[in-house]
């Protein structure tokens, strides 16, 4: 079944990214906006043109996101927020922190804490391929970061959502241990700059941009207001993993990707398929670069003129290429990359790049805030 994006906004009370604020990001980074953009991936947002507004006015922002290790591999659905948080480090110069969530999945999965901590620093060398900047970039594990000012403000956020605003946020029961009432505070910490003062300082006023998927919305809504078969990394043939080998990734996609396609061959040349339920399809569009190949795609798979054959082909070969890409650059990284990105002493910059149509005013400022 296909996505319903308007019910989605709906029901979360976020607002359609729509052309207008594209329009605008283009115009303040001098840069096209990411193809999860351009083609309604990341559909909505919560005052995203804040953000913009303050940077526009040569004032300071940080990305988050992050990652729940259940796994010793990341599968591919995984690479998303990461390839898109890229792109935001790039067209802004952004300081990013990612949280490695290993005291979730041990309160949450049955898991032992160590296993949840190996796994963390795995996902963390995965995530460290991607190519972001060292030196605006802290990855940090729950389990090893956890500090004053991280607790503080743990506390802080725990105090303002009561048992019942989380029990009818997330559905807990009076049966889940406390620890997964109490996680909902442990994950919103990180929104706030003062949860790492060596990196912004003591001021909790930084504001913070946090693409990730609507369903953590309610983690960052009760922060700021107050009181299709899923991919599963547990489940090897229910995802592609970026340790995969070529051989496994075409295996999986010609076995396990549901088809839009017809039952047969003649009737799908005469009736065509439908890619907006089709999984091949849709890695293609977070994952085939060119828009108009993409379309071109869309249309022949439509049309009938492309097999469901034909379609896992293209599928293999870009799925195929993107963990590879993933795989070479894993490999260089060292346990020196890992201090780079993980050790919380090691010095970060928090300069933004200027706005591409600001004054010279406003540049200069935002070169001294660095």
């Amino acid at each position: 079944m296909a996505i319903d994006y308007g019910k989605l906004i709906a029901e979360f009370g976020t607002r359609e990214i729509d052309e207008a604020l594209l329009a605008r990001l283009e115009r303040l980074t001098g840069t096209r906006a990411h193809p999860f953009l351009r083609r309604g991936l990341f559909f909505s947002h919560r005052e995203l043109n804040l953000i913009l507004d303050k940077y526009e006015q040569g004032k300071p922002f940080f990305l988050y996101t992050g990652r729940g290790p259940s796994s010793g591999s990341m599968h591919v659905g995984h690479m998303v927020p990461f390839i898109f948080c890229k792109y935001l480090q790039d067209v802004f110069q952004a300081p990013l922190v990612i949280q490695l969530t290993d005291d979730e999945k041990f309160l949450f999965k049955d898991m032992k804490i160590e296993d949840a901590n190996k796994f963390a620093i795995e996902n963390a060398k995965d995530i460290m391929a991607f190519g972001f900047d060292p030196e605006r970039t802290f990855i940090f594990s729950n389990l090893d970061y956890m500090n004053s000012a991280f607790y503080r403000n743990v506390v802080k956020i725990s105090k303002c959502i009561t048992t019942n605003v989380s029990q009818a946020a997330f559905g807990f029961q009076g049966t889940d241990n406390v620890g997964k009432v109490h996680f909902v505070s442990v994950q919103a910490a990180p929104s706030f700059s003062n949860t790492f003062p060596q990196i912004f300082g003591p001021k909790g006023d930084i504001p913070c941009l946090i693409p990730c998927a609507i369903d953590q919305d309610p983690y960052f809504r009760l922060t700021r207001d107050g009181p299709t078969t899923k991919m599963s990394a547990s489940d090897p043939n229910s995802a592609i993993y970026v340790s995969d080998t070529p051989a496994q990734i075409k295996n999986k996609i010609n076995r396990f990707a549901f088809s839009g396609g017809q039952d047969t061959a003649e009737l799908q040349a005469k009736l065509g398929g439908d890619p907006e339920v089709d999984v091949s399809f849709q890695y293609l569009r977070f994952f085939m670069e060119d828009d108009d190949e993409l379309e071109a795609v869309r249309v022949a798979y439509r049309s009938g003129a492309m097999s469901t054959g034909q379609l896992k082909m293209k599928c293999i070969a870009v799925v195929q290429a993107l963990v590879k890409d993933l795989q070479d650059r894993r490999k260089n990284v060292t346990d020196e990359t890992v201090k780079s990105f993980m050790d919380p002493a090691v010095p970060k910059k928090t300069d933004l790049k200027p706005p591409s149509n600001v004054s010279d005013a406003v540049k200069a400022k935002m070169a001294k805030s660095g």
